[in-house]
């Protein structure tokens, strides 16, 4: 199923990734606090604990995701975009694929 050129509508799973990220992120601070807490019985160490955890595993997951290339409709929002053409892009149209 394709859509004409410059309506490009992200998918339900593209649109619900960054809930999947801090979800996940969620539960790994939880399960972290849970264990702490049990640990200590210290609850300003259990917070302090579980927000580090939840920075860090969505600032892991943010950078893993950032090192995956991009798919045929991500290529082909990217090139809509209209940036300006750098020296040598073969100076074609704006949205027009370079030539090689």
């Amino acid at each position: 199923m394709s859509q004409p050129p410059g309506e490009f509508k992200p998918s339900r799973r593209d649109l619900l990734r960054p809930v999947e990220y801090v979800g996940g992120a969620a539960i790994a601070a939880i399960f972290t606090a849970l264990i702490v807490l049990m640990v200590t019985r210290d609850w300003t160490l259990t917070l302090i604990t579980a927000g580090g955890v939840f920075i860090v595993v969505l600032v892991v997951l943010a950078l893993l995701a950032m090192a995956v290339k991009p798919d045929a409709s991500e290529k082909a929002e990217v090139d809509e975009g209209g940036a300006p053409p750098r020296d040598g892009d073969g100076g074609g149209e704006p949205g027009a694929p370079p030539a090689h």
